[in-house]
């Protein structure tokens, strides 16, 4: 019989909605419920999941095995992050990347202090992507990095457009400069500035009477997020935003060229194309669900990234199996 792991989901948006799904294929976890600070009451859930309002957390700390944290990475997790981890072992998928080294003293503070064990920043990019990038400099070490998002539509980056005042919805499309991509793949090893390698192609349905000159150089100009850019913003209808940027798919690719002697050029490609933004993510994150479980259970506390983490972790098979069927 399988081990069963209990999941929370906290927070019921995109990600929270996809976890739900992705729990169902995974015969090794059960959804033991889902936290909104909306009134649950008005809220119905996509599959069989019981809603409860985030204010009554604690009062499940002992059904829940790992909670995984689907706010956003702009002002939900950086206080979600260390508050729940005080309860739950924690998963989140925390995407401001500058600012990943504090996020990661906060949380791990706080999952010292209560033995829990917290997997931050995971997903697919910081995640994956994050892993790969260590794994082809390791292998060649005398080389250039390079990571290429989209096209697609990012949800951290669509989240910030939506906390701007005046926002009634946002979506944020980013988009690679081929040329760059080309320069890279034919082993030229460009020194590439952030503007020259992607776009930023943002559109914003508007409240009614809000500054929209006010909205675009918020976005604009906004940290972390959109200042580095080349950043399109256009004002559309909210139909126009529900017929034709209601999906969600996105991708990208981490690639690495270098040199193993004189002469002879090598190139790492690792590729994503996903159909489902928040669905992919949600898969993910329940892998890095099943490592944190384990781990806390073996006694490893405190906050982790992917780097921390061997992929037997991940993996619903056991070290044997692996060994006999993925080597």
């Amino acid at each position: 019989m399988i081990e069963q792991i209990r999941i929370g989901i906290i927070g019921y948006g995109n990600i929270g909605k996809a976890v739900e799904k992705a729990i169902e294929q995974n015969p090794d976890m059960e959804l033991s419920g889902i936290f909104t600070r909306r009134d649950p009451s008005t809220i119905v859930s996509q599959g069989m999941g019981q809603l409860f309002s985030i204010a009554d957390v604690e009062k499940h700390v002992g059904d829940i095995d790992v909670a995984i944290l689907c706010g956003g990475s702009a002002t939900d997790l950086p206080e979600q992050g260390p508050q729940f981890v005080r309860l739950f072992n924690t998963v989140d998928s925390y995407d401001t990347h500058a600012r990943i080294p504090e996020y990661f003293a906060a949380v791990d503070a706080e999952a010292k202090k209560s033995a829990k064990t917290a997997v931050i920043s995971t997903g697919w990019d910081p995640g994956l992507f994050s892993l790969m990038r260590v794994i082809e400099e390791a292998v060649l070490p005398d080389g250039k990095a390079y990571t290429f998002w989209g096209p697609g539509v990012s949800q951290g980056h669509s989240d910030a457009i939506r906390r701007i005042e005046g926002v009634e919805d946002g979506r944020q499309y980013t988009i690679p400069i081929e040329s760059a991509v080309e320069r890279v793949r034919s082993g030229e090893g460009p020194v590439l500035s952030t503007r020259e390698k992607h776009l930023r192609d943002c559109y914003v349905v508007a409240r009614k009477g809000a500054d929209l000159n006010k909205i675009e150089e918020t976005i604009t100009s906004m940290p972390y997020y959109f200042n580095e850019y080349d950043t399109r913003v256009t004002f559309i209808s909210k139909e126009e935003m529900e017929t034709n940027h209601s999906a969600m798919p996105h991708g990208g690719f981490v690639m690495r060229t270098g040199k193993t002697a004189d002469g002879v050029t090598q190139g790492i490609e690792f590729a994503l194309k996903l159909g489902s933004n928040p669905g992919f993510t949600a898969s993910v994150l329940i892998a890095y669900a099943r490592a944190a479980f384990r781990l806390n259970r073996e006694g490893h506390i405190g906050a982790k990234t992917v780097f921390d983490i061997a992929p037997g972790y991940l993996s619903l098979r056991s070290a044997e199996e692996l060994r006999a069927g993925q080597l």
